[in-house]
């Protein structure tokens, strides 16, 4: 390549520079550049984060890479550009599986990447992420072209870092609480999972959470059955200047109503059967940090005025004792209810409902989040390749209409495991254990296009008329409740939902009807 079209090349890009752009077009512009500076099938800017490598931009790949993270250790060849601080080329008769074989668009054939190079960028000298480049051609690449991939990797590196440094005032400017930054770093290299979107539904969600992160506002968090709000409380807590402290997580639908009160303000021994020793409950396990109550709608009448008062006060009685515990708690809560309909119909305290809607967050369902559902599909994916030992895990071009096509009524759950179940399902069918498994439409099963869900009326099973009408009343709600229980996986909270009922109530009437 000649030093003018090299210059054509690069000279956009430090003009770049200058210009305020957001981060993924920037990416974006700097990969379009090194694609037509060294003509290939793919490009790619990973940064990384922790053991991983995160795709920040890809020119070439499918869409789902984006949403995949790379284990470093578990892909050789992304494990040997950051070893090395130059730029290395892999032979073509290299046996190390590529990470994205499978993945480049255009070659829905099982072609694997047969010629790539790429080289690490570090930012004052400390790793920061890697450039691949790769190509079907065997013989794509040259020794000239590792010069210039050298040169363009110091003006990769100096994108990165203006982008980096432009972000960094911008948070200073918006918030100068250097101290959440800190502890949100340090969160994101222990977390398990990440919130992973591009869509605006989910980006509004995203500005949402880093306003409300840095606040001492009560959060109550809506959203249907598996949109992820325990996740969204996690994000909160990591952004506020209680992160260091502990995140402590309650499910009022998961426990009996006479334990209820013992797990969140704790009991003293004796205080009932089998209390043998003294113990704390969630609030005071919470203090200086962050109580998420989820399914907080299912918590009894009782309960809801005990709690009022702890919010209300920070004081609370551990159960059998009379002796006053001061805590300094943030509470976040979480229900797939309108809550405003429980306190018109009377099953939830209209205080206690105002007391913890100080900010109110909706978390959107996923058939609302567009092409997310994608994104999303690669982090799933890349999980199930990892964990099946594949070398690599797609989609068929059917099989991403079918996702874009669905209505996800159980939300980034029902993704999640319809993912681990189609690959399960894939490889079981191959009769010889295939490097490169492609998921198509028939293997992910999905159910034929359905109405976006409202209100979930409860379908009535057609009884005979026996006996008296008592019986005949009985026999109806028996075959009610037990087709409810079936459609929820016997899960008697969410049984009572459906049918509209307090869980207490359904548990009181299914012990008259002979329900076990």
């Amino acid at each position: 390549m000649t030093t003018h079209p090299l210059l054509q090349t690069l000279i956009p890009l430090v003009s770049d520079l200058s210009r305020e752009l957001p981060e993924r077009e920037r990416y974006r512009r700097l990969l379009e550049a090194l694609r037509g500076l060294l003509p290939c099938d793919a490009t790619a800017l990973l940064r990384l984060d922790g053991e991983q490598l995160v795709p920040m931009a890809v020119d070439g790949l499918s869409q789902d890479t984006l949403g995949r993270r790379f284990k470093v250790s578990e892909h050789p060849r992304l494990q040997a550009l950051m070893e090395n601080r130059g730029v290395t080329r892999f032979a073509a008769d290299c046996g190390l599986p590529d990470p994205y074989d499978g993945l480049v668009e255009g070659h829905q054939e099982h072609l694997e990447v047969h010629d790539c190079m790429g080289c690490p960028l570090y930012l004052d000298d400390r790793p920061w992420g890697v450039l691949t480049l790769d190509a079907m051609d065997p013989s794509r690449f040259d020794g000239q072209d590792l010069e210039v991939l050298e040169g363009f990797a110091s003006l990769a590196a100096a994108t990165v870092k203006a982008v980096e440094r432009m972000d960094s005032l911008t948070r200073r400017a918006q918030d100068e609480q250097q101290l959440a930054e800190v502890y949100r770093q340090a969160a994101r290299q222990v977390r398990s999972q990440e919130m992973i979107g591009q869509s605006p539904p989910h980006k509004a969600l995203m500005e949402e959470i880093n306003l409300v992160g840095g606040s001492e506002l009560t959060v109550l968090i809506s959203g249907e059955t598996g949109v992820g709000k325990e996740l969204v409380a996690q994000s909160i807590h990591a952004r506020s200047l209680r992160a260091r402290h502990p995140l402590i997580s309650l499910n009022c639908a998961a426990l009996p109503e006479t334990l209820v009160e013992s797990e969140l303000f704790g009991h003293v021994r004796g205080a009932f059967s089998g209390a043998v020793s003294e113990r704390k409950g969630k609030f005071e396990l919470a203090d200086e940090g962050t109580l998420f109550l989820d399914e907080v709608g299912e918590l009894p009448l009782a309960i809801q005025a005990k709690l009022l008062r702890v919010l209300q006060s920070g004081q609370l009685q551990r159960v059998g004792s009379d002796r006053e515990h001061r805590v300094n708690v943030r509470v976040i809560a979480a229900t797939n209810r309108d809550l405003a309909e429980e306190v018109r119909a009377g099953r939830f305290r209209a205080d206690l409902y105002h007391r913890l809607s100080v900010y109110p967050l909706r978390v959107p369902p996923l058939r609302e989040r567009g092409r997310d559902v994608l994104l999303l599909t690669g982090y799933f994916l890349e999980e199930n390749r990892a964990r099946l030992g594949l070398r690599s895990l797609r989609l068929s071009p059917d099989a991403q209409a079918a996702l874009l096509g669905y209505n996800w009524p159980g939300n980034v759950r029902e993704l999640e495991h319809l993912i681990g179940r189609a690959a399960l399902k894939a490889l079981a069918a191959c009769v010889e254990r295939p490097r490169i498994l492609t998921l198509t439409a028939n293997d992910l099963a999905l159910p034929s296009n359905q109405p976006a869900p409202t209100s979930r009326p409860v379908d009535a099973p057609e009884i005979e008329a026996v006996g008296d009408l008592r019986e005949a009343v009985d026999q109806y709600q028996r075959q009610l409740i037990t087709a409810s229980l079936d459609r929820q996986q016997q899960n008697w909270a969410a049984a009572a939902r459906e049918l509209g009922l307090d869980r207490a109530n359904l548990l009181r009437l299914a012990k008259r009807l002979g329900i076990k």
